[in-house]
């Protein structure tokens, strides 16, 4: 099968991928982004947190608006998951998608980011990103004196149900039992925390999130039959999958973590032409952040572009015109 061919690819179609596109383009580089669709991005109704957006702004209404902002710089667009990824000869770079095509371009960024460990249960995906949150430092301001439940597991859930007390004394937290399993113990340590700032603690399975019109958290029913209400939540379950698969395929340092190590100027991984942006790298999971990482990316993934191209000019002149 023959390969597609272009100056730039960035796998992962969420704020990072999208603003490199934007400026990719705006260099009138051919540029492919391959997105199989997914990610945190999808999942929230609304970021409050955001320049020019006071009344808050959907992951999904970002996208769109990116993809088409992108479009018009003649960026194209393949909704597939890449699953492949290779360094050739010369240093270029092939992705395989999971349909069997194969893409190659000079300079390769991937940016597609982590995906949070969040149990199946009825009614908490209409719920999230609108009631049900992720990131305190995104979301915490909207829990301010609200009753509050954190969905947690172990350490991870008693942390963060200890970060939310600066926002609201109005907290449980329910230490979730995932199928199969025991619940997570909580450290002794932070036990005595979490009993000093009077936040209650319960172990069980959820089994339902309840939910009162349009996405509107309204408690938690556990699979013992305690109900537990509350007016907004917060997951905290730990185990988040850092998705740096196709960095590990081509070879570039990753932490323990599986987070990439990437130079904090350039974004350029340890592997020349690589690059990586976005919550792939260590940092505070913001999507500001992961937008101007984007953006730096890009300008740099440019100047790679171009010494790549003076350096194939210089080795077709002739030796007495260099």
């Amino acid at each position: 099968m023959d390969s597609e061919t272009y100056d730039a690819i960035v796998v992962g179609g969420g704020i990072a991928g999208l603003q490199a596109s934007i400026q990719l383009g705006r260099y009138m580089h051919s540029v492919l982004v391959i997105d199989k669709g997914t990610g945190r991005s999808t999942l929230c109704r609304s970021y409050h947190n955001v320049l020019g957006y006071p009344d808050g702004v959907a992951g999904e209404e970002l996208r769109a608006i990116g993809r088409r902002q992108a479009e018009t710089y003649g960026v194209r667009f393949r909704v597939e998951e890449a699953v492949r990824a290779d360094r050739l000869e010369g240093g270029r770079f092939r992705v395989g998608g999971s349909s069997g095509a194969e893409f190659e371009a000079d300079v390769l960024l991937i940016a597609t980011g982590v995906t949070d460990r969040l149990p199946d249960v009825p009614g908490l995906k209409p719920c999230l990103g609108r009631t049900v949150y992720i990131c305190p430092d995104c979301d915490g301001y909207e829990v301010r004196g609200k009753r509050t439940v954190v969905l947690g597991s172990g350490k991870a859930g008693a942390g963060m149900a200890l970060a939310l007390r600066y926002f609201t004394d109005k907290l449980a937290l329910v230490n979730h039992a995932f199928l199969g399993r025991p619940a997570e113990a909580i450290p002794e340590q932070l036990e005595r925390r979490l009993q000093a700032d009077g936040i209650e603690v319960m172990t069980g399975s959820i089994a339902e999130v309840l939910v009162q019109g349009d996405g509107l958290f309204a408690g938690v029913r556990l699979s013992d039959g305690r109900e537990i209400a509350g007016e907004r939540a917060f997951t905290g379950f730990g185990g988040n999958e850092v998705n740096t698969e196709l960095f590990r395929q081509l070879g570039a340092e990753r932490m323990e973590s599986k987070h990439v190590i990437a130079d904090p100027r350039t974004k350029m991984t340890s592997v020349p032409g690589l690059f990586a942006a976005g919550d792939v790298g260590v940092h505070s999971e913001q999507l500001t952040i992961a937008m101007g990482e984007g953006q730096q990316a890009a300008i740099w993934m440019h100047k790679s572009l171009l010494q790549r191209r003076q350096a194939a000019k210089d080795n077709r002149q002739p030796a007495g015109k260099r």
